[in-house]
């Protein structure tokens, strides 16, 4: 057995919203990684924290879970997990049960029903600062008494505020030093895989947990009313039936407007980078066919995408923040009504807002769902929310060929056609949600039952791992599948060479141009030129693509010295803006990339989905492109 496989396994195990991850973050650092579980697409998070002693500790983050009787794929995984049921993984030498100290009397239940399984567990006795704030008498010791179990303060959000815990696990659970005698790895009974699903089966009820649980509060003198909170005193405002739709239609409005505005700088910045980069490589090496790779296939195509690396960045910071500040639950709640009315229910709200940054995650997400068919839908739809692949494309033509002026305080017109763009999506979404609901037949409504977890300023240590973790993610996929991509594109346009003497440019007698000319045929009638077509191809492996290839389609088939990068001046040139509205559009419904197929197929065990997904996709984004294309012409002319 290896020394990383030796050393011990915590997991951390609790409801959803008690800080579990805030305080995994805390533990681990930087030393994280990121994957799936063998055989499912629910997300594993290991890290490993690093002793005194000069030892280590790996630290899993397990899905949020109510209970040890899962409702949703994430809460099975949890209970196969601790139960020991997944192929090729350990049960935890240890289980860290991360409770709210804010709300016991709904968190301890799932304690009682994990000490029942006789591993070791300790109890991680989260945002204890809160609940003395709200003049809660806390009593980590007498907790501790009550449960029989080792009970330790944390705060997630704090530096230092998992010490407690971290000298807990070095005391009790820390792998011995090289050459040491080993040590047991509980003092505490260990139970059979068969008795623990025995046990998870035949647990008590629900109600004589309940009652154990008020009789631990009884004692504590926690069982009085609670007081009224600031969280409750927000929710008055942010939950009202008339503010709290403002309120949020507000907030989704003003991010859209600044993920276009404060970007600008930055996107200027890695624009001159990229044309000081290609102007250095043209003068450095001599024209030919090095010249033409490096300058229009790498910096072009890759360059083009990267440009947009600021505003995917402000949007990801944006839900990070409304993640990590409680506010998203309120949200599920507010549209649950508007949802109920096309056949979904609150809970397909975050995996939707989840798939404004990328309709994989948002898919993931969806497991949250208890109900199947509205699980189903929620997939279906997910691509139809303009996810950050899109944004690239979206601030190309924006920024191109709408004027950058204001209309009103604060507004320009450029945010409020990207926020109208968003908006489009997701009444593309409820509508085909609203369809399905009619075709497959109306179904009982499911209440929406979720807590609302107490409000608190977000964390500038896990927003700044979750942006981190997104930054490499996008900039991995620039350096490899998009450089690749682009890589290959710029041979098939520069090969077969173009015999001396060829009127017109070079690409269009290359393999690209023939095969662009191909696709033309299926496009034209929505206002798309050959160029267009063959840059939707290796779109379809990742949307965000569009921009590099389109880049170096345009950079090879220009005339003159174009600067590598700068895509906006060749196409403002060579298209109408009747063309630049018609591929908005198309992106707005634009038929999902390769990765969402697979992950769809993966959460629904069925080939039959993804591909109703890509046929309905495709036809919405024809029919959009090609009624916005001539009722522009119509309106605007054919210039």
């Amino acid at each position: 057995m290896s020394a990383a496989l030796a050393d011990p396994l915590v997991a951390l195990v609790g409801n959803p919203n008690c800080g579990k991850t805030a305080l995994f973050n805390l533990l681990t650092g930087s030393r994280q990684k990121i994957a799936n579980y063998a055989g499912v697409t629910v997300e594993r998070k290991e890290g490993r924290l690093r002793t005194r002693a000069g030892g280590q500790i790996r630290v899993l983050d397990l899905p949020g879970a109510y209970s040890l009787r899962p409702r949703t794929p994430d809460e099975q995984i949890t209970c196969d997990f601790v139960l020991g049921r997944l192929p090729d993984e350990p049960r935890p030498d240890v289980v860290v049960a991360v409770v709210d100290g804010t709300n016991l009397r709904r968190h301890l239940r799932l304690v009682l029903a994990l000490k029942r399984l006789g591993q070791p567990v300790v109890v991680a006795l989260n945002m204890v600062d809160l609940a003395r704030r709200r003049g809660l008498p806390i009593d980590a010791a007498a907790l501790g008494r009550e449960l029989g179990l080792p009970v330790v303060e944390t705060i997630g959000i704090r530096a230092g505020g998992a010490q407690a815990l971290l000298e807990h696990l070095e005391r009790e659970h820390a792998a011995p030093e090289p050459g040491s005698a080993s040590r047991p790895l509980s003092a505490s009974r260990a139970v059979s895989l068969d008795e623990a699903a025995s046990i998870a089966a035949d647990m008590a009820s629900v109600a004589a947990d309940q009652q154990e649980v008020e009789r631990i509060l009884g004692r504590l003198g926690l069982d009085g009313v609670p007081a009224d909170t600031p969280s409750d005193r927000i929710d008055r405002v942010v939950l009202h039936p008339l503010a709290g739709p403002l309120i949020l239609g507000v907030t989704m409005f003003l991010m859209f407007q600044a993920v276009f505005a404060w970007a600008q700088p930055f996107m200027q910045a890695i624009t001159a980078l990229i044309a000081a980069l290609a102007a250095l490589v043209g003068a450095a090496l001599p024209a030919g066919l090095l010249q033409s790779l490096l300058v229009d296939g790498v910096l072009a195509g890759a360059g083009s995408v990267l440009v947009f690396l600021p505003q995917i960045v402000l949007l990801f910071a944006f839900i990070l923040v409304l993640e990590d500040s409680g506010y998203l639950p309120r949200a599920a709640f507010l549209l649950d009504r508007l949802m109920g009315s096309v056949g979904l229910s609150g809970r397909s709200f975050i995996p939707l807002l989840s798939s404004f940054a990328c309709a994989v995650p948002g898919i993931l997400a969806a497991r949250t769902i208890p109900n199947a068919r509205d699980r189903i839908v929620t997939i279906l739809i997910a691509p139809l929310m303009t996810c950050s692949a899109r944004l690239p494309v979206y601030t190309l033509l924006i920024g191109t060929f709408v004027p950058a002026r204001t209309v009103g305080p604060g507004v320009g017109l450029q945010g409020l056609v990207l926020f109208a763009l968003y908006a489009a999506g997701v009444g593309g979404a409820f509508a085909v949600a609203w369809l399905l609901k009619r075709l497959r037949g109306a179904n009982a409504l499911h209440p929406l039952q979720m807590e609302l977890p107490t409000y608190h300023v977000p964390s500038l240590r896990n927003l700044g791992i979750g942006l981190v973790q997104r930054v490499e993610v996008f900039v991995r996929r620039v350096g490899t599948i998009i450089l690749a991509l682009m890589v290959l594109l710029w041979f098939l346009s520069s090969f077969p060479v173009a015999p001396a003497g060829y009127p017109g440019p070079a690409i269009e007698y290359s393999l690209a141009g023939r095969l662009g000319s191909l696709l033309a045929v299926v496009f034209a009638p929505i206002g798309f030129n050959w160029q267009i077509s063959i840059a939707l191809v290796p779109g379809m492996a990742a949307r965000e693509v569009v921009v590099g290839a389109l880049g170096t389609v345009y950079s090879l088939s220009a005339t003159g010295r174009d600067v590598a990068g700068q895509v906006a001046p060749l196409i403002a040139r060579a298209w109408s803006l009747s063309t630049a509205l018609a591929l908005l559009a198309w992106y707005v419904f634009a038929p999902q990339c390769l990765s969402t197929l697979v992950a769809a197929r993966r959460e629904t065990n069925s080939w039959r989905y993804p591909a109703l997904m890509a046929a309905y996709q495709f036809a919405l984004a024809y029919a959009a492109a090609g009624l916005t294309y001539h009722l522009s012409r119509w309106w605007l002319g054919p210039a």
